[in-house]
């Protein structure tokens, strides 16, 4: 048995049953580890730490559902154990007193904490060529992003490194990176999971969630951090009716990308989806008006509220002096003089324009009688290293971060649950992620939805490591 290639729940099984031991799966996924060291998708790493941790799982016993599982930690999540980084020099040696909650409700089930994975600078970017810890790699062509700014997990993941993990997600960091890695990344509506203990960006925006291998496992990593049912049934296909947002959501998309999500759809109206093709109104002007004026505002003071909370002595400006990573030193640094967000567009962003753009979203489920939205996670597969500013598209240089989080991007700002599964392979080999969003809210309803759509899309293989000098 290859055990790299279990998912949470049949290794969480595997353990429970004592077919294996905490010690000898995590030396399995440690041997992994090593084999793909330069996919880069770690900041702190260490073996015997792992070794320790399965070791007293198996001196304790079949415990809580996740008992000896080792799972990637996003290094802007507070961990006791561990450095908390942010994938900021400014960081490097902050250690926080307690884990935040979201990791200390993984551990209590029994988690293992594999490591902290590598991230976008302060999870500002969607890259993650960090300027300060080297650049995370796309296992499935390390030279290519992984997606950002949860781009470590979803390397580990994807590597079959880890079986799973923890990112965060403020415009599409959990879901972009899935969709680039070929692994599920689910965003929970907003507030559902605790974004206390997190490295911020905006209070309004931010939350974590689960980056897996399987829908399966973002509901069993779910319930442990919820408190909600470990089971969901799958949804029926057959007369589930899925709406289809044309405009904004499906062009322009690259040509490839176009073809095989017009097959993801095709599959879905075969198993009996009816697909509704309707758009969502002012979706475009509201999320650029409103998403981005709350996020730069609030990430100041943000910042400066979780610094003095931990009792360190830099502030804003000092830790942004430090940023290694020259889009997130630009951009942050701007945020302090004129190009800083006035405090009335702030509110009329936070007060007005959000309130909109989540009343559209509620209109729309209701009017179109649709249980979730569907359409690509992001209009392209995953860029070369080094795209930082623009990417090409269909032989066009579009703005490489508006491009890659355009889809993932208004159900953020409007705080609904959304998940990415993954598709299809390019020919290429590159992962395409197809995405689903649903009513805030409607979690549970969204992965059950989520279940019955992964058992008609085709299972992608794993990454053979291979290229860009790995084997």
């Amino acid at each position: 048995m290859d055990v790299t290639a279990l998912t949470i729940s049949e290794a969480a099984g595997a353990l429970q049953r004592g077919e294996m031991s905490a010690l000898a799966y995590a030396d399995a996924l440690l041997a992994q580890a090593e084999k793909a060291a330069s996919l880069n998708a770690f900041i702190h790493h260490d073996p015997e730490q792992v070794r320790a941790a399965a070791r007293a799982a198996d001196a304790k016993g079949a415990g809580g559902p996740l008992h000896g599982v080792p799972l990637a930690l996003k290094d802007n999540l507070d961990t006791a154990d561990m450095p908390t980084t942010g994938g900021t020099p400014g960081l490097k040696g902050h250690r926080p007193k307690r884990n935040g909650p979201v990791v200390q409700s993984l551990l209590d089930a029994g988690a293992i904490a594999f490591g902290k994975a590598n991230l976008h600078e302060l999870a500002y970017g969607i890259t993650n060529n960090n300027g300060g810890f080297g650049a995370a790699r796309n296992p499935y062509d390390p030279t290519r992003i992984p997606g950002g700014s949860s781009g470590g997990v979803g390397a580990a993941v994807g590597a079959r490194i880890v079986p799973g993990g923890v990112g965060t997600d403020t415009g599409g960091s959990v879901r972009v990176p899935a969709a680039l890695c070929g692994i599920v990344g689910f965003r929970p509506t907003t507030g559902r999971w605790s974004s206390a203990g997190v490295v911020p960006i905006s209070h309004t925006r931010d939350t974590p969630g689960p980056m897996t291998r399987s829908v399966a496992d973002c509901i069993l990593l779910d319930s442990v951090v919820t408190g909600s049912a470990a089971t969901v049934a799958a949804a029926s296909l057959k007369g589930l009716r899925l709406g289809v947002p044309r405009a904004h959501f499906w062009s322009p998309l690259d040509t490839e990308t176009a073809r095989l999500m017009e097959a993801v759809l095709a599959r879905l109206k075969d198993a009996g989806a009816i697909l509704v093709e309707a758009d969502i109104a002012d979706v475009a002007r509201l999320d650029g008006e409103a998403g981005f004026p709350i996020a730069l505002y609030e990430t100041v003071t943000d910042l400066n509220a979780y610094l003095a909370g931990h009792g360190s002595p830099l502030r804003y400006a000092e830790l942004v002096a430090q940023c290694a990573s020259p889009d997130v030193a630009g951009l942050l640094q701007s945020l302090r003089g004129e190009a800083a967000i006035p405090e009335a567009a702030y509110r009329h962003a936070l007060g007005v324009l959000r309130p909109q753009l989540q009343a559209a979203y509620r209109d729309h489920f209701r009017k179109q009688e649709i249980d979730a939205v569907v359409f690509p996670t992001t209009p392209l597969p995953a860029a070369p290293i080094g795209d930082d500013e623009t990417v090409a598209l269909n032989g066009e240089r579009v703005p490489t971060f508006f491009t890659f989080i355009r889809n993932s991007s208004p159900g953020s700002v409007a705080g609904i649950p959304g998940i990415s599964l993954p598709a299809a392979l390019t020919a290429a080999g590159l992962p395409l992620g197809i995405e689903l969003d649903a009513a805030e809210g409607a979690d549970a309803r969204l992965l059950a939805i989520a279940l019955a759509v992964e058992r008609v899309l085709p299972k992608l293989p794993a990454p053979t490591f291979q290229r860009g000098g790995i084997a």
